[in-house]
């Protein structure tokens, strides 16, 4: 597989159009080195897989979901059906926006899949910003539902390499979602929305099921990111979700192979000249770890979504994380784990590692008070 080079900063692709083909050309490089680069990467966890990236001016948003729906807005555990539509949260996202700095805060936001407790708020964080918004087909036909222009939402399919501002480039990398298809497989299989979904006449709200208004988009997209800095280059690989049943099995949408996620995984490495990267910012455990960890070859690894996607963000985490098996095997591995305690935890990624940094204003704006 072969990189496709896009740029924010010319003319937006049409919005819910593929941005590639499934084979296609990766050509983008990355900008020469500048002594004015930013010398760090500010990385802000906003729970679940919210994460916050500054550098610079460029604000990148991932994921962003702020909204909490109830565990008996489901049918049941298996969230594949609702009890009926609902609205994102706005005023919420709102008061998260405003934490970050307002509206010039995220110039871009890219959705890792479609799920409600990854895109439930997309639209709303395109209506409050000026952001231009890369993620699965699915969601950029979610954000047309909530009457966000088309060419806000530019689709992914895996194989782009954006140029997003300040030297930064992502490439996105196709991949599968947890679960397996003999256990879950609303959930795991990948499946993209045909059409705009249909918001409910009473309320304006969409149904959140993973089989209604909410499917995956097609399994999922992680996104390895290069930043340059006057020291050097650092990396950052994200990936919100993971399955290590068929992690070397193609993705099948609709007849069209997207390829293998392990394989394209080593496809952007090399097209990114990486043999290793500096963080790893995921979810998925040990078993997928085991994985991954021959390709990434991580320096660091933070762990995302093992939080309570349910209760309200102003309770705060309410377990401490713990994965013995996980952190185990990166002991074993000689990978750093950086370890979060709460929401709003932030760090900095600079070539000397990565170094926590207090965040205690913003905590107490949220409301965490501990």
């Amino acid at each position: 597989m072969q990189y496709i080079a896009r740029s924010t900063l010319g003319v937006l692709v049409a919005g819910c159009a593929s941005s590639g083909s499934a084979k296609p050309d990766w050509t983008a490089r990355e900008p020469a080195s500048s002594a004015t680069r930013p010398s760090a990467v500010d990385i802000e966890w906003l729970s679940v897989t919210n994460v916050y990236l500054h550098v610079g001016a460029l604000g990148i948003l991932i994921d962003g979901y702020v909204t909490r729906l109830a565990a008996s807005a489901f049918v049941d555990k298996t969230m594949v059906r609702s009890r009926g539509a609902i609205r994102p949260d706005s005023a919420a996202v709102g008061r998260m926006l405003a934490m970050l700095g307002g509206r010039d805060a995220v110039q871009i936001l890219l959705t890792g899949h479609s799920h409600f407790d990854h895109a439930f708020d997309a639209a709303v964080w395109a209506k409050l910003t000026r952001a231009t918004v890369y993620g699965p087909r699915t969601t950029c036909l979610q954000l047309v539902a909530q009457e966000v222009p088309a060419s806000r939402c530019t689709a992914v399919q895996g194989g782009e390499a954006l140029s997003l501002g300040e030297g930064v480039t992502v490439r996105v990398v196709r991949w599968n979602h947890s679960g397996d298809h003999a256990v879950n497989p609303a959930q795991h299989d990948p499946t993209e929305l045909a059409n705009v979904p249909t918001r409910d006449p009473a309320n304006g709200g969409l149904r959140p099921g993973l089989a209604e208004d909410f499917p995956n988009g097609g399994g999922s997209r992680a996104f390895l990111f290069t930043i340059p800095t006057p020291d050097g280059p650092v990396s950052i690989f994200f990936s919100n979700t993971g399955s290590p049943v068929d992690l070397d099995q193609p993705i099948m949408v609709d007849g069209t192979s997207y390829g293998a996620p392990i394989d394209n995984l080593r496809a952007a490495m090399r097209d990114a000249r990486l043999t290793s990267v500096d963080l790893w910012i995921a979810s998925g455990g040990a078993p997928l770890a085991r994985l991954v960890l021959q390709a990434l070859k991580p320096k660091a690894y933070l762990p995302v979504h093992w939080d309570d996607f349910f209760a309200p963000l102003e309770a705060g985490v309410a377990t401490p994380y713990a994965d013995p098996a996980l952190e185990a095997m990166l002991e074993r591995a000689g990978v750093t784990l950086v370890r979060p305690a709460q929401y709003l935890d932030r760090w900095q990624l600079d070539r000397r590692g990565v170094h926590p940094v207090a965040n205690d204003a913003q905590k107490r704006a949220l409301g965490i008070s501990r």
